[in-house]
Protein backbone atom coordinates (compact mmCIF):
# COMPACT_ATOMS: atom_id res chain seq x y z
CA UNK A 1 0.00 0.00 0.00
CA UNK A 2 1.96 3.31 -0.96
CA UNK A 3 1.24 5.54 1.75
CA UNK A 4 2.68 8.14 0.12
CA UNK A 5 4.35 9.12 -2.86
CA UNK A 6 6.20 6.88 -2.03
CA UNK A 7 5.46 6.74 1.07
CA UNK A 8 3.09 8.29 3.11
CA UNK A 9 2.72 5.27 5.09
CA UNK A 10 6.13 4.88 5.08
CA UNK A 11 7.20 8.19 6.38
CA UNK A 12 10.21 7.46 3.74
CA UNK A 13 9.11 10.50 1.33
CA UNK A 14 6.71 12.76 -0.16
CA UNK A 15 2.77 12.52 -0.38
CA UNK A 16 1.05 9.87 -2.48
CA UNK A 17 -0.86 6.19 -1.67
CA UNK A 18 2.39 4.43 -2.38
CA UNK A 19 2.88 1.66 0.43
CA UNK A 20 6.49 1.28 0.12
CA UNK A 21 9.92 2.62 -0.69
CA UNK A 22 13.35 3.03 -0.10
CA UNK A 23 14.69 5.18 -3.23
CA UNK A 24 16.62 3.83 -5.98
CA UNK A 25 20.04 5.33 -7.15
CA UNK A 26 20.13 5.84 -11.70
CA UNK A 27 22.20 2.65 -11.98
CA UNK A 28 19.52 0.43 -10.16
CA UNK A 29 20.89 0.41 -6.33
CA UNK A 30 19.02 1.55 -3.49
CA UNK A 31 20.57 2.46 0.07
CA UNK A 32 17.06 1.07 2.13
CA UNK A 33 17.75 4.18 4.81
CA UNK A 34 17.13 6.69 2.65
CA UNK A 35 13.99 9.10 2.25
CA UNK A 36 12.11 8.79 -1.11
CA UNK A 37 12.00 11.77 -3.09
CA UNK A 38 8.76 13.53 -4.39
CA UNK A 39 8.49 12.53 -8.48
CA UNK A 40 8.86 15.22 -10.05
CA UNK A 41 5.90 17.07 -11.54
CA UNK A 42 5.16 16.18 -15.09
CA UNK A 43 4.70 18.78 -18.19
CA UNK A 44 1.32 19.59 -18.09
CA UNK A 45 -0.37 18.10 -21.21
CA UNK A 46 -2.15 20.43 -23.35
CA UNK A 47 -6.04 21.79 -21.95
CA UNK A 48 -8.76 20.53 -23.97
CA UNK A 49 -11.37 22.82 -24.92
CA UNK A 50 -13.34 21.00 -22.21
CA UNK A 51 -11.36 21.71 -19.52
CA UNK A 52 -11.72 24.31 -17.14
CA UNK A 53 -9.70 25.86 -13.80
CA UNK A 54 -11.68 24.34 -11.14
CA UNK A 55 -13.12 21.33 -12.14
CA UNK A 56 -13.66 18.65 -9.27
CA UNK A 57 -14.03 15.00 -9.66
CA UNK A 58 -17.23 13.56 -8.17
CA UNK A 59 -18.75 9.88 -7.51
CA UNK A 60 -22.63 9.50 -8.33
CA UNK A 61 -23.86 6.14 -7.03
CA UNK A 62 -27.05 4.83 -8.06
CA UNK A 63 -28.65 0.93 -7.94
CA UNK A 64 -26.33 -0.89 -10.97
CA UNK A 65 -28.26 -1.34 -14.09
CA UNK A 66 -29.21 1.12 -17.31
CA UNK A 67 -27.91 4.88 -15.67
CA UNK A 68 -29.23 6.90 -18.95
CA UNK A 69 -31.68 9.14 -16.27
CA UNK A 70 -28.62 9.75 -14.14
CA UNK A 71 -26.35 10.57 -16.73
CA UNK A 72 -28.68 13.32 -18.19
CA UNK A 73 -29.15 14.80 -14.85
CA UNK A 74 -25.40 15.24 -13.99
CA UNK A 75 -25.51 16.71 -17.24
CA UNK A 76 -28.71 19.12 -16.75
CA UNK A 77 -27.25 20.18 -13.22
CA UNK A 78 -23.62 21.44 -14.52
CA UNK A 79 -21.79 18.36 -14.74
CA UNK A 80 -20.09 16.32 -17.62
CA UNK A 81 -20.11 12.08 -17.34
CA UNK A 82 -16.62 11.34 -17.14
CA UNK A 83 -17.03 7.66 -16.94
CA UNK A 84 -19.33 5.67 -16.25
CA UNK A 85 -19.39 1.54 -14.46
CA UNK A 86 -22.72 0.84 -15.22
CA UNK A 87 -22.84 -3.02 -13.71
CA UNK A 88 -21.58 -1.41 -10.17
CA UNK A 89 -24.26 1.99 -10.37
CA UNK A 90 -21.38 3.97 -10.44
CA UNK A 91 -20.45 7.35 -12.39
CA UNK A 92 -17.60 9.44 -12.37
CA UNK A 93 -18.75 13.22 -13.14
CA UNK A 94 -17.18 16.28 -13.58
CA UNK A 95 -18.22 20.11 -12.80
CA UNK A 96 -17.14 23.74 -11.56
CA UNK A 97 -20.08 24.01 -9.71
CA UNK A 98 -19.93 24.61 -5.79
CA UNK A 99 -23.32 23.10 -5.42
CA UNK A 100 -22.82 20.28 -7.98
CA UNK A 101 -23.38 17.60 -5.14
CA UNK A 102 -26.21 18.78 -3.08
CA UNK A 103 -27.81 19.32 -5.94
CA UNK A 104 -27.27 15.22 -7.04
CA UNK A 105 -28.10 14.28 -3.96
CA UNK A 106 -31.66 15.59 -4.28
CA UNK A 107 -31.67 14.06 -7.88
CA UNK A 108 -34.35 10.53 -7.73
CA UNK A 109 -32.35 7.59 -7.70
CA UNK A 110 -28.94 8.85 -6.44
CA UNK A 111 -28.45 6.97 -3.77
CA UNK A 112 -24.89 8.88 -3.05
CA UNK A 113 -22.60 11.75 -4.15
CA UNK A 114 -18.80 12.22 -3.20
CA UNK A 115 -16.11 14.19 -4.55
CA UNK A 116 -12.87 12.19 -4.45
CA UNK A 117 -10.37 14.53 -4.38
CA UNK A 118 -10.17 18.38 -2.79
CA UNK A 119 -8.05 19.55 -5.56
CA UNK A 120 -8.93 20.18 -9.51
CA UNK A 121 -8.80 17.79 -11.70
CA UNK A 122 -5.74 18.21 -14.07
CA UNK A 123 -6.26 19.35 -17.49
CA UNK A 124 -4.11 16.17 -18.38
CA UNK A 125 -7.23 13.87 -17.58
CA UNK A 126 -8.54 15.44 -20.94
CA UNK A 127 -5.46 14.51 -23.10
CA UNK A 128 -3.47 12.37 -20.96
CA UNK A 129 0.44 12.21 -21.94
CA UNK A 130 1.82 8.86 -22.56
CA UNK A 131 4.51 7.73 -20.00
CA UNK A 132 8.03 7.80 -21.47
CA UNK A 133 9.18 4.38 -22.98
CA UNK A 134 12.47 4.14 -21.55
CA UNK A 135 15.28 3.06 -23.20
CA UNK A 136 16.77 -0.34 -22.15
CA UNK A 137 19.77 -1.68 -20.31
CA UNK A 138 20.89 -5.09 -20.42
CA UNK A 139 21.86 -7.12 -17.51
CA UNK A 140 25.15 -10.23 -17.66
CA UNK A 141 23.85 -13.75 -17.15
CA UNK A 142 23.03 -14.65 -13.61
CA UNK A 143 20.25 -14.99 -11.74
CA UNK A 144 21.26 -15.72 -7.90
CA UNK A 145 17.70 -16.93 -5.34
CA UNK A 146 17.43 -14.03 -3.22
CA UNK A 147 16.99 -14.37 0.14
CA UNK A 148 13.01 -13.42 0.09
CA UNK A 149 12.08 -16.01 -2.38
CA UNK A 150 14.06 -18.80 -0.37
CA UNK A 151 12.21 -17.28 2.82
CA UNK A 152 8.77 -18.23 1.81
CA UNK A 153 10.12 -20.96 -0.31
CA UNK A 154 9.17 -19.87 -3.48
CA UNK A 155 12.78 -21.61 -4.80
CA UNK A 156 11.32 -24.95 -3.76
CA UNK A 157 7.89 -24.39 -5.07
CA UNK A 158 9.09 -24.30 -8.51
CA UNK A 159 10.10 -27.48 -9.01
CA UNK A 160 6.09 -27.88 -8.44
CA UNK A 161 5.04 -25.09 -10.36
CA UNK A 162 6.58 -21.57 -11.56
CA UNK A 163 2.95 -21.03 -12.72
CA UNK A 164 0.06 -21.23 -15.45
CA UNK A 165 0.28 -18.77 -18.58
CA UNK A 166 -2.67 -19.12 -18.31
CA UNK A 167 -3.38 -17.50 -14.97
CA UNK A 168 -3.46 -13.62 -15.05
CA UNK A 169 -2.06 -11.13 -12.81
CA UNK A 170 -3.47 -7.67 -12.36
CA UNK A 171 -0.38 -4.96 -11.35
CA UNK A 172 -2.88 -2.10 -10.46
CA UNK A 173 0.45 0.40 -9.60
CA UNK A 174 2.26 3.11 -11.18
CA UNK A 175 2.29 1.47 -14.61
CA UNK A 176 4.78 -1.52 -15.63
CA UNK A 177 8.15 -0.99 -17.65
CA UNK A 178 6.51 -3.72 -20.32
CA UNK A 179 9.78 -3.54 -22.19
CA UNK A 180 11.89 -4.79 -18.99
CA UNK A 181 13.99 -7.88 -19.98
CA UNK A 182 12.94 -9.60 -16.70
CA UNK A 183 8.93 -9.02 -17.69
CA UNK A 184 8.44 -8.58 -21.08
CA UNK A 185 8.24 -12.08 -21.69
CA UNK A 186 5.25 -12.53 -19.21
CA UNK A 187 3.97 -9.24 -19.91
CA UNK A 188 0.36 -9.31 -21.22
CA UNK A 189 -0.42 -6.01 -23.12
CA UNK A 190 -3.63 -7.33 -24.52
CA UNK A 191 -5.18 -7.03 -21.06
CA UNK A 192 -3.20 -3.85 -20.05
CA UNK A 193 -4.72 -0.13 -19.40
CA UNK A 194 -4.13 3.08 -18.21
CA UNK A 195 -7.12 4.23 -15.38
CA UNK A 196 -5.73 6.82 -14.55
CA UNK A 197 -8.20 9.51 -13.87
CA UNK A 198 -10.90 7.17 -13.93
CA UNK A 199 -11.54 6.21 -17.59
CA UNK A 200 -9.65 2.74 -19.24
CA UNK A 201 -6.84 4.18 -21.82
CA UNK A 202 -6.27 1.27 -23.75
CA UNK A 203 -3.28 3.05 -25.85
CA UNK A 204 -0.72 1.29 -25.93
CA UNK A 205 1.93 2.11 -23.85
CA UNK A 206 -0.59 4.45 -21.24
CA UNK A 207 0.18 1.29 -19.17
CA UNK A 208 3.32 2.44 -18.32
CA UNK A 209 5.49 3.44 -15.29
CA UNK A 210 5.08 6.78 -14.53
CA UNK A 211 7.10 6.29 -11.20
CA UNK A 212 9.18 3.10 -10.48
CA UNK A 213 6.84 1.67 -7.86
CA UNK A 214 5.02 -0.65 -10.04
CA UNK A 215 8.30 -2.45 -12.10
CA UNK A 216 9.59 -3.34 -8.76
CA UNK A 217 6.02 -5.12 -7.22
CA UNK A 218 5.69 -6.60 -11.03
CA UNK A 219 9.39 -7.79 -10.84
CA UNK A 220 8.80 -9.68 -7.51
CA UNK A 221 5.28 -10.81 -9.01
CA UNK A 222 6.46 -12.25 -12.01
CA UNK A 223 9.94 -11.79 -13.70
CA UNK A 224 10.95 -14.31 -15.76
CA UNK A 225 13.26 -17.39 -15.16
CA UNK A 226 15.64 -16.83 -17.85
CA UNK A 227 18.94 -16.60 -16.38
CA UNK A 228 19.82 -13.31 -15.70
CA UNK A 229 18.77 -10.30 -13.30
CA UNK A 230 15.82 -11.95 -10.81
CA UNK A 231 13.54 -14.27 -10.66
CA UNK A 232 9.20 -13.94 -9.08
CA UNK A 233 7.38 -15.74 -7.09
CA UNK A 234 5.62 -17.26 -9.74
CA UNK A 235 7.34 -16.37 -12.99
CA UNK A 236 5.38 -18.40 -15.53
CA UNK A 237 1.84 -16.63 -14.96
CA UNK A 238 0.70 -13.67 -17.29
CA UNK A 239 0.55 -9.85 -15.47
CA UNK A 240 -0.91 -7.08 -16.77
CA UNK A 241 -0.41 -3.55 -15.93
CA UNK A 242 -3.09 -1.18 -15.04
CA UNK A 243 -1.99 2.26 -14.25
CA UNK A 244 -4.29 3.71 -11.15
CA UNK A 245 -1.59 6.19 -10.61
CA UNK A 246 -1.49 9.49 -12.09
CA UNK A 247 1.60 11.32 -13.46
CA UNK A 248 3.54 13.86 -11.60
CA UNK A 249 2.36 12.76 -8.04
CA UNK A 250 1.59 9.19 -8.06
CA UNK A 251 -2.35 9.91 -6.78
CA UNK A 252 -4.71 7.21 -6.60
CA UNK A 253 -7.91 8.23 -6.87
CA UNK A 254 -10.85 6.45 -5.96
CA UNK A 255 -12.12 6.96 -9.64
CA UNK A 256 -8.69 5.35 -10.32
CA UNK A 257 -9.17 2.21 -7.80
CA UNK A 258 -12.79 1.85 -8.97
CA UNK A 259 -11.66 1.50 -12.95
CA UNK A 260 -8.67 -0.49 -12.34
CA UNK A 261 -11.30 -3.37 -10.37
CA UNK A 262 -14.06 -3.52 -12.83
CA UNK A 263 -11.13 -4.32 -15.68
CA UNK A 264 -9.63 -6.73 -13.15
CA UNK A 265 -12.97 -8.12 -13.07
CA UNK A 266 -13.93 -7.91 -16.79
CA UNK A 267 -10.54 -9.45 -18.42
CA UNK A 268 -10.14 -12.50 -15.89
CA UNK A 269 -7.60 -11.66 -13.72
CA UNK A 270 -7.13 -14.03 -10.79
CA UNK A 271 -5.45 -11.73 -8.56
CA UNK A 272 -4.96 -8.47 -8.45
CA UNK A 273 -1.41 -6.05 -6.39
CA UNK A 274 -2.54 -3.44 -4.90
CA UNK A 275 0.11 -1.70 -3.01
CA UNK A 276 -1.54 1.81 -2.43
CA UNK A 277 -4.31 3.57 -0.24
CA UNK A 278 -7.04 5.41 -2.28
CA UNK A 279 -5.99 9.10 -1.57
CA UNK A 280 -6.60 11.64 -0.91
CA UNK A 281 -7.93 10.44 2.37
CA UNK A 282 -5.48 7.78 4.35
CA UNK A 283 -8.39 6.84 6.35
CA UNK A 284 -12.38 7.29 4.58
CA UNK A 285 -14.85 8.05 7.65
CA UNK A 286 -18.49 7.13 6.75
CA UNK A 287 -20.01 9.89 8.67
CA UNK A 288 -18.20 12.34 6.29
CA UNK A 289 -20.52 12.29 2.85
CA UNK A 290 -17.96 12.34 0.35
CA UNK A 291 -15.77 9.77 1.65
CA UNK A 292 -18.96 7.65 2.71
CA UNK A 293 -19.63 7.87 -1.44
CA UNK A 294 -15.77 6.68 -2.00
CA UNK A 295 -16.24 4.04 0.23
CA UNK A 296 -19.10 3.04 -1.19
CA UNK A 297 -18.27 3.20 -4.59
CA UNK A 298 -14.22 0.91 -4.19
CA UNK A 299 -16.49 -1.56 -2.36
CA UNK A 300 -18.91 -1.86 -5.04
CA UNK A 301 -15.91 -2.41 -7.73
CA UNK A 302 -13.86 -4.86 -4.95
CA UNK A 303 -16.91 -7.03 -4.87
CA UNK A 304 -17.60 -6.86 -8.66
CA UNK A 305 -14.26 -7.55 -9.36
CA UNK A 306 -15.08 -10.78 -6.62
CA UNK A 307 -17.86 -12.04 -8.45
CA UNK A 308 -15.77 -12.02 -11.57
CA UNK A 309 -12.98 -14.59 -10.10
CA UNK A 310 -10.82 -12.09 -8.78
CA UNK A 311 -8.97 -12.17 -5.30
CA UNK A 312 -7.59 -8.63 -4.09
CA UNK A 313 -4.47 -8.43 -2.40
CA UNK A 314 -3.49 -5.03 -0.85
CA UNK A 315 -1.14 -3.45 1.22
CA UNK A 316 -1.38 -3.11 4.96
CA UNK A 317 0.44 0.05 4.90
CA UNK A 318 3.94 1.76 6.54
CA UNK A 319 3.35 4.31 9.44
CA UNK A 320 4.05 1.42 12.32
CA UNK A 321 -0.25 2.32 13.02
CA UNK A 322 -2.18 -0.05 14.59
CA UNK A 323 -5.12 -0.09 12.18
CA UNK A 324 -7.52 -1.84 14.81
CA UNK A 325 -7.13 0.78 17.40
CA UNK A 326 -7.68 4.16 15.00
CA UNK A 327 -7.46 7.54 17.35
CA UNK A 328 -6.12 9.95 14.43
CA UNK A 329 -5.25 10.84 10.65
CA UNK A 330 -2.56 13.40 10.08
CA UNK A 331 -1.93 12.75 6.58
CA UNK A 332 -5.28 13.92 4.87
CA UNK A 333 -5.85 14.95 2.72
CA UNK A 334 -2.74 14.35 0.95
CA UNK A 335 -3.58 16.62 -2.32
CA UNK A 336 -3.96 19.97 -0.75
CA UNK A 337 -3.41 20.54 3.19
CA UNK A 338 -3.46 17.98 5.62
CA UNK A 339 -5.11 18.43 9.05
CA UNK A 340 -5.35 16.82 12.20
CA UNK A 341 -8.57 14.52 12.99
CA UNK A 342 -9.59 12.26 15.10
CA UNK A 343 -11.00 9.16 13.61
CA UNK A 344 -12.31 5.82 15.02
CA UNK A 345 -12.43 2.52 13.61
CA UNK A 346 -15.18 2.71 11.39
CA UNK A 347 -12.85 4.80 9.20
CA UNK A 348 -11.17 2.85 6.43
CA UNK A 349 -7.65 2.40 4.86
CA UNK A 350 -9.18 1.47 1.42
CA UNK A 351 -8.74 -0.78 -0.41
CA UNK A 352 -6.70 -2.75 2.31
CA UNK A 353 -9.60 -2.95 4.63
CA UNK A 354 -12.29 -3.59 2.64
CA UNK A 355 -14.22 -7.03 3.12
CA UNK A 356 -13.00 -9.80 1.14
CA UNK A 357 -9.25 -7.99 0.48
CA UNK A 358 -6.29 -9.67 1.58
CA UNK A 359 -4.43 -7.43 4.12
CA UNK A 360 -0.39 -7.66 4.32
CA UNK A 361 1.92 -7.06 6.73
CA UNK A 362 5.83 -6.87 6.14
CA UNK A 363 8.34 -9.07 7.57
CA UNK A 364 12.08 -7.20 8.27
CA UNK A 365 15.01 -9.75 8.67
CA UNK A 366 13.52 -13.29 9.13
CA UNK A 367 10.15 -13.30 10.80
CA UNK A 368 10.17 -10.32 12.57
CA UNK A 369 7.73 -7.11 12.06
CA UNK A 370 9.32 -4.45 9.97
CA UNK A 371 9.53 -1.43 11.50
CA UNK A 372 6.97 0.16 9.21
CA UNK A 373 4.80 -2.13 8.82
CA UNK A 374 1.13 -1.58 9.91
CA UNK A 375 -0.44 -3.75 12.29
CA UNK A 376 -3.83 -4.35 13.66
CA UNK A 377 -5.61 -7.75 15.34
CA UNK A 378 -8.22 -9.23 13.04
CA UNK A 379 -7.29 -6.87 10.57
CA UNK A 380 -3.98 -8.45 9.04
CA UNK A 381 -3.79 -11.50 7.26
CA UNK A 382 -0.53 -12.44 7.05
CA UNK A 383 2.80 -11.44 6.08
CA UNK A 384 5.41 -11.59 4.00
CA UNK A 385 9.01 -10.17 3.16
CA UNK A 386 9.14 -6.54 2.84
CA UNK A 387 12.70 -5.52 4.13
CA UNK A 388 15.23 -4.49 1.68
CA UNK A 389 13.26 -6.58 -1.44
CA UNK A 390 15.73 -6.26 -5.00
CA UNK A 391 13.51 -6.27 -8.45
CA UNK A 392 12.85 -4.64 -11.10
CA UNK A 393 13.14 -1.28 -11.98
CA UNK A 394 12.24 0.95 -15.74
CA UNK A 395 14.71 1.00 -18.19
CA UNK A 396 16.19 -3.08 -18.03
CA UNK A 397 17.44 -1.71 -14.21
CA UNK A 398 17.13 -3.56 -10.64
CA UNK A 399 17.43 -2.18 -7.45
CA UNK A 400 16.13 -2.18 -3.94
CA UNK A 401 13.05 -1.14 -2.24
CA UNK A 402 11.24 -1.66 1.34
CA UNK A 403 7.53 -1.56 2.29
CA UNK A 404 4.58 -3.18 2.72
CA UNK A 405 4.35 -2.77 -1.18
CA UNK A 406 7.13 -4.83 -1.66
CA UNK A 407 5.62 -7.45 0.93
CA UNK A 408 2.16 -7.49 -1.16
CA UNK A 409 3.67 -8.93 -4.63
CA UNK A 410 5.02 -12.04 -2.46
CA UNK A 411 1.88 -12.91 -1.51
CA UNK A 412 0.03 -12.08 -5.04
CA UNK A 413 2.81 -14.73 -6.70
CA UNK A 414 2.23 -17.51 -4.05
CA UNK A 415 -1.51 -16.96 -4.98
CA UNK A 416 -0.96 -17.13 -8.40
CA UNK A 417 0.78 -20.52 -7.88
CA UNK A 418 -2.01 -21.63 -6.13
CA UNK A 419 -4.41 -20.74 -9.11
CA UNK A 420 -1.93 -22.11 -11.39
CA UNK A 421 -1.78 -25.64 -9.11
CA UNK A 422 -5.96 -25.74 -8.62
CA UNK A 423 -7.56 -24.36 -11.95
CA UNK A 424 -10.98 -23.18 -11.29
CA UNK A 425 -10.10 -22.12 -7.62
CA UNK A 426 -12.08 -19.33 -6.17
CA UNK A 427 -10.96 -16.16 -4.98
CA UNK A 428 -12.62 -17.52 -1.40
CA UNK A 429 -10.50 -20.51 -1.62
CA UNK A 430 -7.61 -18.73 -2.24
CA UNK A 431 -7.76 -16.90 0.27
CA UNK A 432 -8.10 -20.10 2.79
CA UNK A 433 -5.23 -21.64 1.00
CA UNK A 434 -3.08 -17.86 2.22
CA UNK A 435 -3.92 -18.12 5.74
CA UNK A 436 -4.52 -21.77 6.53
CA UNK A 437 -0.50 -22.44 5.09
CA UNK A 438 0.85 -19.62 6.16
CA UNK A 439 3.75 -20.31 9.09
CA UNK A 440 2.63 -18.82 12.35
CA UNK A 441 5.06 -16.49 13.81
CA UNK A 442 4.52 -15.67 17.44
CA UNK A 443 4.39 -12.16 19.24
CA UNK A 444 8.00 -10.95 19.93
CA UNK A 445 8.61 -8.79 23.19
CA UNK A 446 6.50 -6.00 22.10
CA UNK A 447 3.20 -5.38 23.90
CA UNK A 448 1.56 -3.76 20.61
CA UNK A 449 1.42 -7.46 19.49
CA UNK A 450 -1.85 -9.11 20.37
CA UNK A 451 -3.42 -12.85 19.92
CA UNK A 452 -1.81 -15.85 19.23
CA UNK A 453 1.02 -17.34 17.64
CA UNK A 454 -2.10 -18.92 15.07
CA UNK A 455 -3.27 -15.44 14.33
CA UNK A 456 -1.74 -12.30 15.83
CA UNK A 457 -2.03 -8.72 15.11
CA UNK A 458 2.02 -8.26 13.95
CA UNK A 459 1.41 -11.01 11.52
CA UNK A 460 -2.43 -12.27 11.10
CA UNK A 461 -1.62 -16.36 10.13
CA UNK A 462 1.65 -15.94 9.47
CA UNK A 463 4.40 -15.84 6.69
CA UNK A 464 3.34 -17.41 3.52
CA UNK A 465 4.66 -20.74 2.52
CA UNK A 466 4.83 -21.08 -1.31
CA UNK A 467 5.82 -24.78 -1.68
CA UNK A 468 2.96 -25.27 1.55
CA UNK A 469 0.33 -23.66 -0.76
CA UNK A 470 1.05 -25.54 -3.97
CA UNK A 471 0.91 -28.71 -2.21
CA UNK A 472 4.47 -29.72 -2.53
CA UNK A 473 4.51 -33.34 -4.80
CA UNK A 474 1.87 -35.74 -3.45
CA UNK A 475 3.04 -38.43 -1.49
CA UNK A 476 3.63 -41.64 -3.25
CA UNK A 477 0.80 -43.94 -3.58
CA UNK A 478 -2.64 -43.17 -5.13
CA UNK A 479 -3.54 -39.94 -3.57
CA UNK A 480 -7.57 -38.15 -3.75
CA UNK A 481 -8.44 -34.59 -2.62
CA UNK A 482 -12.13 -33.08 -1.84
CA UNK A 483 -10.88 -29.11 -1.79
CA UNK A 484 -14.33 -28.10 -1.53
CA UNK A 485 -15.54 -26.03 1.87
CA UNK A 486 -18.30 -27.49 4.19
CA UNK A 487 -19.57 -25.62 6.69
CA UNK A 488 -19.48 -26.58 10.54
CA UNK A 489 -22.12 -24.61 12.65
CA UNK A 490 -22.63 -24.87 16.28
CA UNK A 491 -23.86 -28.34 17.23
CA UNK A 492 -24.26 -29.47 13.74
CA UNK A 493 -22.53 -32.53 11.61
CA UNK A 494 -21.22 -32.08 8.66
CA UNK A 495 -19.99 -34.73 5.86
CA UNK A 496 -17.25 -34.50 2.91
CA UNK A 497 -16.91 -37.08 0.30
CA UNK A 498 -14.08 -38.57 -1.67
CA UNK A 499 -14.60 -41.45 -3.80
CA UNK A 500 -11.65 -43.81 -4.70
CA UNK A 501 -11.53 -45.63 -7.76
CA UNK A 502 -8.25 -47.49 -9.42
CA UNK A 503 -6.84 -49.17 -5.86
CA UNK A 504 -6.74 -52.46 -6.05
CA UNK A 505 -8.09 -54.78 -3.05
CA UNK A 506 -8.41 -53.16 0.77
CA UNK A 507 -6.58 -50.20 2.11
CA UNK A 508 -3.21 -49.97 3.72
CA UNK A 509 -2.69 -50.62 7.20
CA UNK A 510 -1.12 -46.78 7.56
CA UNK A 511 -4.29 -44.75 5.37
CA UNK A 512 -2.82 -40.99 5.38
CA UNK A 513 -5.52 -39.27 5.84
CA UNK A 514 -4.83 -35.62 5.71
CA UNK A 515 -7.75 -33.17 7.03
CA UNK A 516 -7.69 -29.11 7.15
CA UNK A 517 -9.99 -27.82 9.23
CA UNK A 518 -10.45 -24.26 9.87
CA UNK A 519 -12.33 -23.53 13.47
CA UNK A 520 -11.77 -21.23 16.27
CA UNK A 521 -12.70 -24.11 19.15
CA UNK A 522 -10.81 -27.36 17.99
CA UNK A 523 -12.08 -28.72 21.65
CA UNK A 524 -16.05 -28.76 20.13
CA UNK A 525 -14.95 -30.99 17.48
CA UNK A 526 -15.31 -34.41 16.66
CA UNK A 527 -13.63 -35.90 13.31
CA UNK A 528 -14.26 -39.46 11.83
CA UNK A 529 -13.16 -41.26 8.80
CA UNK A 530 -16.05 -43.05 8.05
CA UNK A 531 -14.82 -46.22 5.34
CA UNK A 532 -17.39 -46.87 2.41
CA UNK A 533 -19.08 -49.66 4.39
CA UNK A 534 -19.67 -47.40 6.98
CA UNK A 535 -17.16 -48.44 9.73
CA UNK A 536 -16.14 -45.18 11.75
CA UNK A 537 -12.60 -44.57 12.62
CA UNK A 538 -11.80 -41.18 15.22
CA UNK A 539 -8.96 -38.75 14.32
CA UNK A 540 -9.83 -36.47 16.55
CA UNK A 541 -12.12 -36.41 19.39
CA UNK A 542 -12.76 -32.54 21.27
CA UNK A 543 -8.42 -32.06 21.92
CA UNK A 544 -7.09 -29.06 21.85
CA UNK A 545 -9.53 -26.53 24.00
CA UNK A 546 -9.30 -23.72 22.49
CA UNK A 547 -6.65 -24.19 20.18
CA UNK A 548 -7.82 -22.79 16.16
CA UNK A 549 -7.56 -25.13 13.28
CA UNK A 550 -6.53 -28.69 12.54
CA UNK A 551 -4.11 -29.20 10.09
CA UNK A 552 -2.62 -32.69 10.27
CA UNK A 553 -2.01 -36.00 8.73
CA UNK A 554 -3.13 -39.12 10.64
CA UNK A 555 -2.55 -42.33 10.28
CA UNK A 556 -5.13 -45.12 9.81
CA UNK A 557 -5.11 -48.97 9.94
CA UNK A 558 -7.89 -49.65 7.30
CA UNK A 559 -6.87 -52.86 6.27
CA UNK A 560 -9.59 -54.03 6.87
CA UNK A 561 -11.86 -51.89 4.43
CA UNK A 562 -12.36 -52.19 0.57
CA UNK A 563 -9.91 -49.09 -0.90
CA UNK A 564 -12.62 -48.40 -3.47
CA UNK A 565 -16.13 -46.20 -3.39
CA UNK A 566 -16.79 -43.23 -0.98
CA UNK A 567 -15.09 -42.25 1.68
CA UNK A 568 -16.42 -39.38 4.02
CA UNK A 569 -14.68 -37.24 6.68
CA UNK A 570 -17.58 -36.80 9.57
CA UNK A 571 -16.78 -33.64 11.38
CA UNK A 572 -19.69 -32.98 14.85
CA UNK A 573 -19.84 -29.79 16.65
CA UNK A 574 -20.66 -30.19 20.01
CA UNK A 575 -21.11 -26.75 21.35
CA UNK A 576 -21.90 -23.15 20.57
CA UNK A 577 -20.47 -20.09 20.50
CA UNK A 578 -17.80 -21.51 17.63
CA UNK A 579 -17.98 -22.37 14.03
CA UNK A 580 -15.79 -22.85 11.19
CA UNK A 581 -15.50 -25.26 7.81
CA UNK A 582 -13.46 -28.42 6.54
CA UNK A 583 -11.52 -26.31 4.08
CA UNK A 584 -9.92 -29.62 2.64
CA UNK A 585 -9.01 -32.98 3.18
CA UNK A 586 -7.14 -36.21 1.49
CA UNK A 587 -6.41 -39.77 1.30
CA UNK A 588 -3.38 -41.54 0.56
CA UNK A 589 -3.36 -45.16 0.06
Amino acid sequence: MMAAALGAALAFGAPAAIAGTAPVNPNGSAPASAPAAAPKAAAPASQSATWAAGTRAYLVISAPGDSTAIRSAVTANGGTVFSSFDAIGVIVAHSTSATFASTMRGVSGVQQVGATRTSDVPADAYNPALPANPAQSSTAAGEPVRADMSQIKADQAWAVTTGSPSVKVGILDTGVDDQHQDLAPNFNAADSVSCAYGKPDTRTGAWRDVDTHGTHVAGTVAAAKNGKGVVGVAPGVKISAVRVAEPGNSFFFAENTICGFVWAGDHGFKVTNNSYYTDPWQFNCPDNIDQAAIIEGVKRAQEYAESKGSLQIAAAGNEDYDLAHKTTDTASPNDSTPVTRTITNACMDIPTELPGVVTVAANGTGVTKASFSNFGQGVIDVAAPGQDVYSTLPGGKYGTKSGTSMATPHVVGVAALIASANPGITPAQIRDKLATQANDIACPADGRCTGTTANNSFFGEGQVDALKAVGATPPAGKYFENTADFAIGDNTTVESPITVSGVTGNAPATLKVGVNIVHTYIGDLKVDLVAPDGSVYTVHNRAGGSTDNINQVFTVNASSEVANGTWKLRVNDNAGGDTGRIDSWNLTF
